[in-house]
């Protein structure tokens, strides 16, 4: 199972994945730059009703930030357990937080037959992991260990709080989209309406104006936060590979939750959907949506990023 003698000595020798962090750091570099447009546009345009919709927002993102933890669980019907209700699996994510040096987490367990699993919590101090009962039952000793060291691996990153900062302002410019209409038709955005320059002729409406801006925003966010989202799979693939020395056990636990997941009856999958955007494999992983619209990396390029890992490692690959 775990490889705790040469953990140390495989983070120092194989670290992080240069390219995948940059690529990271540009991503949010661009959401940073496409909000400060948008808080321009904001302040210059926006005349009242600013300070209101910040404090919405912020109040909105504060709540999810600090219980995020409760909210998940409680979505995907998942009960915490004790380590008498389910002493092997508090034994694995105990050794693999020694390894790792994170505190130990809350663990869950979701009663369904859906093979999945998640994080989720603040920090690493308040953090959960929850896996389904088909996981268990699914998968062996090795390919489980993996799965949770992928998840740890999302609390070791600060993940939750990555995601929220990284949708703040696409939570204010969504809620204005919404708005805009609204306030547009009813002389909101500083009077809304028409307003006439020095010779007589219709400028474009202020709440016209903002109502683009928010749309333009929230859709190029929305690609940008799911290409980070993105990202971060290939980082908590990794830093898995790293935590476990076994590669291969993840991309067989991949390759039987992905399989799994084909077996489920349509109704049991739409129960936990909402999920998909916390799930290892999200319920919709042969969607044939683009690329640039998904929150998971296709499933052949995990595979392939994590063969690269194995080769690295000198571990075997099939």
């Amino acid at each position: 199972m775990s490889r705790g003698y040469d953990w140390s000595m495989k983070r120092k020798s194989y670290g992080r994945d240069a390219g995948l962090t940059i690529r990271m750091l540009a991503t949010t570099g661009l959401l940073g730059l496409l909000y400060v447009g948008f808080a321009v546009v904001l302040l210059v345009v926006l005349k009242v009703g600013l300070v209101p919709m910040l404090l919405i927002v912020i109040g909105i993102a504060v709540f999810q930030y600090w219980t995020s933890d409760k909210l998940a669980l409680a979505a995907s019907g998942a009960k915490i357990v004790s380590e008498q209700e389910a002493p092997e699996l508090h034994a694995v994510v105990e050794r693999l937080c020694t390894l790792s040096g994170l505190p130990k987490p809350r663990i869950a367990v979701i009663p369904s037959d859906v093979p999945n699993a998640f994080a989720t919590g603040r920090d690493p101090n308040h953090a959960a992991v929850a896996v389904t009962q088909g996981l268990w039952s699914r998968l062996e000793p090795q390919e489980i260990e993996a799965v949770l060291a992928h998840e740890l691996s999302h609390i070791a990153n600060r993940d939750v709080l990555i995601m929220t900062l990284a949708s703040f302002f696409a939570m204010l410019a969504a809620l204005i989209t919404r708005w805009g209409l609204y306030f547009g038709m009813f002389g909101g955005f500083g009077g809304g309406g028409n307003r006439s320059n020095n010779n007589g002729n219709n400028q474009v409406p202020i709440w016209l104006i903002v109502f683009v801006a928010a749309a333009v925003t929230y859709a190029v966010s929305f690609v940008l936060i799911r290409t980070l989202s993105r990202y971060r799979e290939y980082a908590a693939d990794r830093g898995s590979a790293l935590m476990t020395g076994a590669p291969e056990n993840l991309m067989s636990a991949l390759q039987k939750i992905a399989s799994g997941i084909t077996q489920i009856p349509q109704k049991d999958l739409r129960e936990v959907a909402g999920m998909n955007a916390f799930f290892i494999v999200p319920t919709n992983w042969r969607s044939h949506m683009g690329e640039l619209f998904m929150d998971h990396p296709p499933m052949e390029k995990r595979l392939a990023a994590l063969s690269q890992i194995a080769r690295e490692m000198g571990r075997p690959v099939a």
